[in-house]
């Protein structure tokens, strides 16, 4: 078979909806603790905005530019247009039945969502009164005539939208709006209930608009285009660019309209006369919109009971000693898997560094890093105690682009060097150095990783840390910021792989020389999303000569598994759980090293038009450690779900006598195991103990 043939490759938007599908999956899941069923209904509405404001809106865009072709698959932008309207008008049912299913269930525990009219009168008394005064003076009650324009509604807002009758002038019909700030909660709570706002609104209405009587009214939300571009002229004016770019954002092309079931037609019609929204881009939905703000009802801590019981990230030996962080890579190369492990020696890296006196420089790469950063005031006391900041802050992190230009002005003031990116590129690398004064003469030390420098993320993803004094990689890291900073043509590293000049033919390499070993051949690869075309090409050229291949790919994945005579040596799974699997991790039995970590994804972003590293792991206990990561993902009967040729996804199934295999289970129990033995004094047993359980599992 033509390996460019269409019918080889899944389509990347239809497989990241069933990406989002397993997240749902989890919500129906009853093994599941009910305020996480719930926290999953939130991901998956927060997972849904940004595809409609970043991938359906940039469809839009081919669409209206006559585009025809985009992707391997060789579906035509409106082919794939009318694909994901027609795949989410369907799921929207087992949506709004599984979020039916879980309230009712929260109910039983004591736990309430109630509209506005299933109050008593005592509760409806007191939240008129909370009306009166914490709502009425904030909402916004907006006529739509002649003499008053439709208002803009910005990106995600939340409003009522109405119709009116002139008490005075029967038959004299109008259509109005009530505008909800983002200011005010999503949901009302009062003791255990949770009432939603527009509900509260609705019943006050006539209060809002003296002398009309309410036809009709129904909540609404839009969703804008949010994928901002930036024409990177002149680098002098990159903030202000990207200032105006998120100014725009709020004023993007409408490209969904989400309204409750309850409004009638002539609501719609009206709103779509001025917003003019695709039909198939219109939703009706008989659940409360936004289902983000959940996370209000998740975050009652008095049901804490009902979520997964709480883990804390442990600090392994030798991290634990008290012994500066720099004394101990002097010794030893030292690997973190998060969240297993606590994120605080990477916090502990930059703050020791920017507080000890041999210290010359910190230089660090910033992608996503929070709003309270402790990694960025450690930079900014750096900078100011003398030291030579230089930070690597890149603004085009897509949704965290505001919080990062407040950074990169803050680290300015203080007089770190800050770069803004690379022209056409994003820097999406997770690098540290740090040069340190021994004597007459300079250590280097450095921290590169799978994930982002974000204490509060690092709670939630799985990823790899990697400390090291290794001179190969330090000197590596040394060249690396060279070229971010400078002009530089030499753009090849020595150690290190940096995309979009090395990662990919390195990966083509690894890829065909375990071909060449036929049914010796085995490739592992762990990551987020699996597109290019090149490589998934390669991949089939693998199996088709008897190479197996194991992939473990959370969210999209456009290669087709299991086809006959290309793919059947190809198996794919994918892991929904607890924790989001964020960490790139490849094997290849026959490389020397034979283990990479990278901040890459096997797509074409990622490796052709973003700054990006892959590490090899030289070391041999963490590269053994790596493979049994990858080991009890593969053995995953749980959370697992496996790709199949048609593109569905089934949950693995547990062989008859074998037990339950939850990876992520697993993992803590592992690294509690180590944790506890070591305080016991027992670590070497401990080990032992460990890596049998992992070996039996």
């Amino acid at each position: 078979m033509h390996l460019k043939d269409p019918k080889l490759y899944i389509n990347r938007e239809l497989s990241w909806l069933k990406f989002n599908t397993r997240v749902l999956e989890e919500a129906q899941d009853s093994s599941n603790p009910l305020l996480e069923r719930l926290k999953f209904i939130a991901i998956y509405g927060t997972n849904l905005d940004e595809f409609y404001m970043i991938r359906v809106a940039g469809l839009k865009k081919l669409f209206k530019y006559r585009i025809r072709v985009t992707g391997p698959d060789k579906m035509t932008p409106l082919e794939q247009l009318e694909a994901i309207r027609s795949y989410l008008h369907q799921e929207k049912q087992t949506l709004q039945n599984t979020f039916d299913e879980i309230v009712a269930k929260l109910r039983k525990e004591g736990l309430e969502l109630k509209n506005y009219k299933e109050l008593d009168s005592k509760t409806k008394k007191e939240i008129n009164e909370y009306f009166f005064s914490n709502l009425y003076p904030v909402i916004v009650p907006i006529a739509v005539d002649a003499t008053h324009p439709f208002p803009h509604l910005n990106n995600l807002s939340f409003a009522l939208v109405l119709k009116l009758e002139d008490a005075s002038h029967p038959g004299d019909i109008k259509f109005g709006l009530v505008r909800i700030p983002r200011v005010l909660p999503r949901f009302v709570q009062t003791g255990n209930t949770y009432i939603p706002i527009e509900t509260i609104v609705q019943a006050h209405l006539e209060s809002l608009f003296p002398g009309y009587k309410i036809l009709s009214s129904a909540p609404f939300r839009v969703t804008r285009n949010a994928d901002i571009e930036i024409e990177e002229e002149e680098a002098d004016d990159f903030m202000e660019l990207l200032e105006e770019g998120l100014k725009l954002r709020r004023r993007g092309e409408i490209v969904r309209l989400e309204i409750g079931e309850n409004a009638d037609e002539d609501l719609i019609a009206f709103l779509n006369d001025h917003l003019n929204v695709d039909e198939g881009d219109i939703y009706k939905y008989r659940i409360p919109l936004n289902l983000g703000a959940l996370w209000e009802i998740v975050s009652n801590k008095k049901f804490a009971h009902l979520l997964f019981e709480p883990y804390t990230p442990k600090i392994l030996p030798p991290l634990d000693s008290g012994e500066p962080i720099f004394s101990i890579i002097d010794h030893e190369e030292i690997m973190l898997y998060h969240p297993y492990e606590s994120f605080d020696p990477v916090v502990k890296f930059i703050k020791e560094a920017s507080r000890d006196p041999d210290v010359l420089a910190i230089r660090m790469t910033l992608y996503r890093v929070g709003r309270n950063s402790p990694i960025v005031k450690a930079l900014i006391n750096a900078a100011e105690s003398g030291k030579q900041v230089t930070a690597m802050v890149e603004l085009k992190a897509r949704f965290d682009e505001e919080n990062n230009l407040i950074w990169a002005k803050e680290l300015e003031k203080a007089g770190a060097h800050v770069i803004f990116g690379i022209p056409g590129f994003k820097v999406h690398a997770k690098i540290a150095q740090v040069i340190k004064r021994d004597g007459d003469r300079l250590r280097q030390y450095v921290h590169v990783a799978t994930g982002n420098y974000n204490p509060q993320t690092a709670k939630i993803y799985t990823d790899v840390s990697l400390f090291t004094a290794d001179k190969n990689i330090t000197e590596d890291a040394t060249r690396f910021f060279h070229f971010l900073t400078g002009f530089s043509k030499k753009t090849k590293l020595k150690t290190l792989y940096m995309s979009p000049f090395q990662i990919k033919p390195k990966l083509l390499q690894l890829i065909d020389e375990e071909r060449k070993k036929g049914k010796e051949g085995h490739i592992i690869a762990k990551m987020n999303a699996l597109v290019d075309a090149d490589v998934i090409e390669a991949l089939y050229k693998a199996s088709m000569a008897g190479t197996k291949i194991d992939l473990i790919v959370r969210g999209i994945c456009c290669l087709r598994p299991g086809l006959t005579d290309v793919s059947e040596n190809i198996r794919v799974i994918s892991i929904v759980g607890k924790y989001l699997e964020h960490a790139r991790i490849f094997y290849f039995k026959h490389s020397e090293p034979k283990l990479f970590i990278a901040s890459a994804d096997w797509m074409p972003r990622n490796l052709e038009r973003r700054i990006e590293l892959m590490t090899p792991i030289f070391d041999t206990e963490i590269a053994e450690r790596l493979y049994e990561i990858l080991q009890i993902q593969l053995k995953d009967n749980v959370k697992a779900r496996e790709l199949q040729p048609d593109g569905n996804y089934i949950k693995v199934q547990r062989e008859s006598g074998k037990p339950k295999i939850n990876s992520q289970e697993l993992m803590e129990e592992y690294v509690k195991l180590l944790y506890n033995a070591h305080h016991k004094n027992t670590t070497n047993k401990a080990k032992r103990l460990a890596r049998r359980l992992l070996k039996e599992s």
